[in-house]
């Protein structure tokens, strides 16, 4: 059947490219889009030409060549200045082995070795969770890190999570994929949508604490609570907007390139603008049909946990959106090497972009790394755009033969 037809194609590790024959073209575009690969011929072989970018997915690598998408691994943004000389040689198997934090001690038991966090520990003693599968959950470890203000005030406690935690966030994320990638872009639209209509609602109180935690003015904060809502509903309104274009080659037919989630997206998110970098890159990835594992800014992780009660009520399937708090080199370490991560984001320092590539090239996983150059975040050029849309998919093309009227 042409159920068994696909799955044997795609239980392979490679995904170059592949043929469909048959003369039922409703069936033949079905199969071709559920191939797991980055050409497909229909009634055809060996078809290419400049315009259309050729490359695969999984064991075959990523990027293509020829077509628009083939410039993007020769240009850069404009804004972004060309990167320097590298960084100084890493001993890539130490490199954020383990999470370096110990467990902080609990205020008030056995005599608290930071007597300060003792003196501001908050009234209720509140700790985040892990957010994955659509539920919070204890980290493996059973350790937390402590949040302070600007002051110094311990304003909350977050899961340390480790590499079982993240390994668990990717199990589910590979669950949640098929099923919200095949979903109508329409329908994955309205759930952005919904997300940022329950943001809005809860403005206030997300302003004033990211305030709280970031030392930043309410006017400051409330802005960038409305930047991320202006950011919701751009990529919301992406979702059926961008899903591909007619190429225009030699062919005696059509030739389509269809932009196809990448599967699961790990992303590990910079320190400036905590809720706009966070919700900058985890929208696009979402809006285009991909399940993220989220690392959150290991030093303003609250506003990224804060969503978790909004994603529950506002229809987000679970598994979709996970986040795992913690050493951000530390899980990415753990992403890089997962030989079940399509794709992973890095928003960090120099040496973990480095690392990043170096382990990404072992099991041909897509990056995107900042190699510690920051972002305005809050300018629609650097913190959305083509270029968020390039990395949160692939390009499938299929060619399509036409037939009998100019046969001869």
């Amino acid at each position: 059947t042409a159920k068994e037809a696909v799955a044997l194609g795609n239980n392979r590790p490679s995904g170059l490219a592949a043929s469909v024959w048959t003369e039922n073209l409703p069936l033949a575009m079905e199969v071709a889009q559920s191939l797991q690969v980055g050409t497909v011929w229909i009634n055809g072989q060996n078809l290419f030409d400049a315009a259309a970018g050729v490359g695969g997915s999984k064991g075959s690598g990523g990027g293509r060549d020829g077509g628009k998408e083939g410039l993007y691994a020769y240009v850069r943004p404009s804004w972004q200045s060309r990167p320097q000389s590298g960084p100084a040689a890493l001993d890539y198997k130490t490199f954020a082995a383990s999470s370096g934090t110990d467990p902080p001690p609990v205020p008030g038991r056995n005599g608290a070795a930071r007597p300060e966090l003792e003196e501001n520990m908050p009234r209720v003693d509140r700790t985040y969770k892990l957010y994955y599968g659509g539920a919070q959950k204890r980290p493996e470890g059973m350790a937390s890190l402590p949040v302070l203000d600007p002051a110094g005030n311990v304003l909350a406690y977050v899961a340390d999570g480790g590499t079982k935690d993240i390994r668990n966030a990717v199990e589910a994320a590979h669950k949640a994929a098929p099923g919200w990638g095949q979903r109508a872009a329409h329908a994955r639209a309205q759930v952005l949508y919904y997300v940022a209509e329950n943001l809005e609602l809860r403005r206030e109180e997300v302003a004033s604490r990211l305030g709280a935690l970031t030392g930043v003015p309410p006017e400051e904060a409330r802005r960038e609570v409305d930047l991320s809502l202006e950011r919701l509903f751009q990529w919301a309104a992406f979702c059926d907007k961008s899903g591909g274009a007619v190429q225009e080659t030699p062919l005696h037919g059509t030739t389509l390139r269809l932009r196809q989630p990448l599967g699961v997206v790990g992303v590990a998110c910079p320190d400036e603008r905590p809720l706009l970098s966070f919700l900058s890159l985890l929208a696009p990835a979402v809006a285009r049909g991909n399940a993220v594992v989220m690392v959150p800014s290991p030093r303003y992780p609250l506003p990224a946990l804060d969503l978790c009660q909004i994603f529950d009520t506002s229809d987000v399937p679970g598994g979709v959106v996970n986040i795992v708090t913690g050493n951000r080199d530390h899980l990415s370490r753990t992403l890089a090497q997962h030989q079940d991560v399509q794709a992973m984001w890095y928003f960090g320092s120099p040496q973990g972009s480095q690392f990043v590539e170096w382990a990404a090239a072992g099991n041909l996983k897509r990056t995107w790394v900042s190699h510690g150059a920051p972002r305005r975040w809050e300018d629609p050029a650097q913190g959305a755009g083509e270029e968020f849309l390039y990395q949160a998919t692939q390009c499938q093309n299929i060619w399509i033969p036409m037939g009998e009227i100019f046969a001869n």
